[in-house]
């Protein structure tokens, strides 16, 4: 199963380049631009497992990420990497006396995050799943790193936004992902409700890539929770 992180950050370019970066190194990653938002995924997309790690920006529109630090300090024991712009020693010293496992100061390398991701998981006794970037079945090749999809050895063409929702179900191939985990993850968490979006691109998906579009054996439905890529092990 892959390391699950749960990414809270406003900045919308920042979180998504950040969300695709770590979902292509093999991490399920779930976003959110508030603490509300990431306040309600910890209570519902998270409320059997909570997150292995914690991204948290401290500059959030509807609060500083501190009190969400403690919050989680009280309930769970992820690890938790502090994001931010704030230079200086003392407000790392308070984070890191709080509960925070490692402080990033933005601006920051992908490399330098990914290798203290590895360390906070390491000192938690996790360490991060390898990535799920390939998928086969029914004739259907996807290879996520290499942005390809083919179907009987033809290439298809997907839309940028349909390849993000077929990336993502490969990444969890077998088990269920949520309407808003799905949403979340390739519109963003202002988009969680609208759920008319997934129906969309799914009925796009389908008519490229499954036999017959109306009894669908490859992308399937989980009636009133989400949609599942088939598990080609099964």
């Amino acid at each position: 199963m892959n390391t699950s992180v749960l990414l809270v950050e406003d900045d919308r370019e920042l979180r998504t380049t950040l969300r695709d970066a770590l979902a292509l190194e093999g991490y399920a990653v779930t976003a959110a631009a508030s603490i509300a938002d990431a306040r309600a995924l910890l209570a519902h997309a998270f409320a059997d497992a909570g997150p292995d790690l914690v991204l948290l920006d401290l500059g959030l529109p509807d609060g500083d990420g501190e009190g969400l630090l403690a919050a989680l300090r009280r309930a769970r024991a992820p690890a938790v990497i502090v994001i931010s712009a704030r230079h200086g020693e003392d407000p790392k010293v308070r984070l890191l006396d709080a509960g925070a496992d490692d402080y990033l100061v933005k601006p920051f390398g992908l490399a330098e995050l990914l290798a203290r991701i590895r360390v906070a998981l390491r000192h938690r006794g996790a360490t991060a799943a390898p990535a799920k970037l390939h998928w086969a079945m029914g004739g259907v090749e996807v290879d996520v790193a290499a942005h390809r999809v083919l179907r009987d050895g033809v290439a298809l063409h997907l839309t940028p936004t349909e390849f993000r929702v077929l990336a993502r179900l490969v990444r969890q191939a077998g088990r269920v992902v949520t309407h808003r985990q799905l949403l979340a993850d390739v519109w963003g968490p202002e988009h969680v409700d609208d759920t008319q979006y997934l129906r969309l691109y799914l009925g796009q998906l389908r008519a490229k890539l499954e036999r017959d579009p109306a009894d669908p054996q490859l992308l399937l439905t989980e009636p009133g929770v989400g949609y599942r890529l088939a598990d080609p092990g099964s």
